[in-house]
């Protein structure tokens, strides 16, 4: 009965690590969550802050990195920001191929024009996308987004509660990983690095 037993842990190890040879999964190990495969953060359809709509295949050929935020966030927003900015100039001419995507989850503050600008300070090649209330809320279901709207200590002032992390899109436009916030530039470059490598 042990031995049986034995069979089948080894027979499941076998199985957990062929799985981890599947197409699209590299032999070095991501730092961030491996989410390939995952039928969520599939897409979205939300205007820039020229009116335009967006969708992830208008940036295929690049890895992406969707991020959702507002303007007025005070340190988890512009501290990643921040930092895929210093990733990408870390990444040299690889860093033009890495294009960060800004998703504003305050469009009742976050105008058009002070989403261009707050974006623009991280990087000219960054992108704002803003929708209204009712696409907000369905493009962070899509991506399972959480924020919430949290009164301040003054009538009619607020900040926003959200998820603080990033989705990372590879070139072929699939979702592949959820980068955690607070995990630092270094391990961002790490696996931006590996999926700029993939074929």
């Amino acid at each position: 009965m042990a031995d049986r037993a034995r069979r089948l842990i080894l027979l499941g190890a076998g199985a957990w690590a062929l799985a981890g040879c599947e197409p699209g999964h590299p032999l070095a190990p991501f730092r961030a969550i491996d989410i390939t495969g995952a039928n969520y953060a599939q897409d979205f359809d939300l205007p820039d802050t020229e009116g335009r709509r967006r969708h992830l295949a208008d940036f295929k050929g690049r890895v992406v990195l969707v991020f959702f935020g507002y303007t007025q966030c005070p340190d988890v927003c512009p501290t990643t920001l921040a930092e895929l900015a210093q990733v990408k100039q870390a990444l040299g001419a690889d860093g033009q191929r890495v294009q960060g995507i800004f998703v504003s989850v305050d469009p009742e503050r976050d105008s058009p024009e002070i989403l261009k600008a707050y974006v623009g300070a991280f990087g000219s090649d960054f992108v704002a996308l803003r929708g209204s209330a009712e696409e907000t809320r369905a493009v962070a279901q899509q991506f399972k987004v959480y924020y919430a709207k949290v009164p301040g200590a003054n009538p009619g002032s607020y900040t926003m509660d959200h998820t603080a992390g990033s989705y990372v899109f590879d070139a072929r436009g699939r979702v592949r990983l959820f980068a955690r916030y607070g995990s630092g530039a270094e391990a961002l470059k790490h696996d931006l690095a590996l999926l700029l490598e993939e074929r």
